[in-house]
């Protein structure tokens, strides 16, 4: 979709596209818009000329125009490229790429979307340790960490959605923007609107040769959806680790295997998707450089995009790939995420201790009793409970049947499921 023929196939496309749009709008005769298009469907390009003819023009359009012309033969040859200027054919062909690329990211972006939801419905009530800065800190469901990295997906969609219409637009302007190639009147405007119909693109209301916003915004959106990529990336590398144990990508054999260490499965699908995250990001700064252009056609920036746009296409739908085939046969250990989180001895509800406690004697006096019994815990490799009822300002105020509850961390999920429930109810 995105290597140089296929390029140059969408230049030739736009350009039997303006041809018919400018015989619908009879701004050349009737018939030649046809006559383009029959002619350039028949015909086959010189790629090699074309080649070499690009290298000395610096741009494939003079060159291609040159062959276009003669393939149409003298009737209709002359009306190729009529009014048009290079970047309006280049700007089409990048959009008509990318249009068909977002078909592509949309595809799979719902494909991880419904695998998402099927993890965060199995999982909802299977308890694990929430971290934070890599520590314990409170009871999660695994239910509820697919179920965030969902929403974010969600909102992708979304986003992807309302893009289309403000991003994929049709380009016709002519050498400065104005469309004064074809007069002081409407002629221009009601061809370029002829023209996004026969595309299927959207009719701007001016010439964007120097706002590259539209396409910055396609290829940071690449790059916002491979941000959770890489977050989903780094959790399942990390929970991987023998260490943790929670989670395993699914087993190919030799995939993630070691050279050397027969015993190895690395997340290597996770470590791609990662990389790719910092390549899409990468590619992001790109194009918003190249939005920073001159006057009415930019001396260079307007390249960045050229190297930006297909590797981003190229990197996401690898990466969604990944994505989806590591979180469709993820391998979940639950008892090991029951195991690690009773591993810290109840610490990991050291909070509910403390609000449960809060009511008799105060929230800071409670935090700093819990905060002592928590040092004695990690001290005398004891229990929470255990220090805790040594403590006489504690066993006072509460029964041990409480404490028990209030140390069991299966007991204290807050609203997770509930923002699980939320999370699905999203269309």
């Amino acid at each position: 979709m995105f290597d140089d023929e296929a390029y140059i196939k969408r230049c030739v496309d736009a350009e039997a596209a303006l041809a018919r749009a400018q015989s619908r709008c009879h701004v050349i005769p009737s018939q030649i818009g046809e006559m383009v298009t029959q002619k350039l469907r028949e015909s086959k390009l010189d790629m090699e000329r074309l080649r070499h003819e690009t290298e000395i023009v610096g741009y494939p359009i003079l060159p291609l125009v040159r062959q276009l012309s003669a393939i149409c033969g003298d009737e209709a040859g002359k009306y190729v490229h009529w009014g048009a200027t290079t970047q309006d054919i280049m700007d089409l062909a990048s959009v008509l790429q990318m249009k068909e690329g977002l078909h592509i990211v949309e595809r799979q972006l719902r494909e991880i979307i419904s695998t998402l939801r099927g993890l965060s419905v199995k999982y909802k009530d299977t308890p694990m340790a929430g971290r934070t800065h890599l520590q314990h800190a409170l009871p999660v469901t695994f239910g509820y960490k697919c179920a965030v990295w969902l929403s974010g997906f969600q909102r992708h969609l979304e986003r992807l959605e309302q893009l289309k219409d403000r991003c994929l637009l049709v380009q016709f302007g002519g050498a400065a923007g104005s469309l004064a190639s074809l007069g002081t009147g409407d002629d221009g405007l009601r061809v370029r609107k002829a023209l996004a119909e026969e595309l299927g693109l959207a009719d701007p209301p001016i010439t964007w040769h120097v706002a590259r916003d539209g396409v910055a915004e396609i290829t940071n959106f690449l790059a916002l959806m491979g941000g959770s990529m890489g977050k989903i990336a780094l959790d399942i590398i990390i929970m991987s680790s023998n260490e943790l144990g929670e989670v395993s990508e699914p087993f190919v054999p030799h995939r993630g295997a070691s050279s050397t260490m027969p015993q190895k499965r690395n997340p290597i699908s996770s470590e791609v998707i990662l990389a790719a995250s910092k390549i899409l990001r990468s590619n992001a700064g790109l194009v918003l450089d190249g939005m920073v252009a001159d006057f009415e056609r930019a001396s260079g920036p307007w390249h960045l995009e050229w190297v930006a746009i297909p590797e981003s296409f190229v990197i996401a739908v690898g990466a969604l790939s990944q994505t989806q085939f590591a979180l469709s046969g993820l391998c979940v250990h639950d008892q090991k995420m029951l195991e690690n989180l009773h591993s810290t001895k109840g610490l990991i509800v050291a909070e509910a201790v403390m609000m449960g406690l809060a009511p008799h004697v105060g929230r800071q006096q409670a935090h700093d009793i819990v905060y002592e019994a928590c040092r004695e815990s990690i001290e005398a490799n004891q229990s929470l409970l255990e220090c805790l009822m040594q403590r006489s300002e504690v066993a006072l105020k509460m029964s041990k049947e409480r404490l028990s509850q209030l140390c069991d961390p299966v007991n204290y999920l807050g609203a997770s499921t509930k923002m699980v429930e939320d999370v699905l109810a999203v269309d």
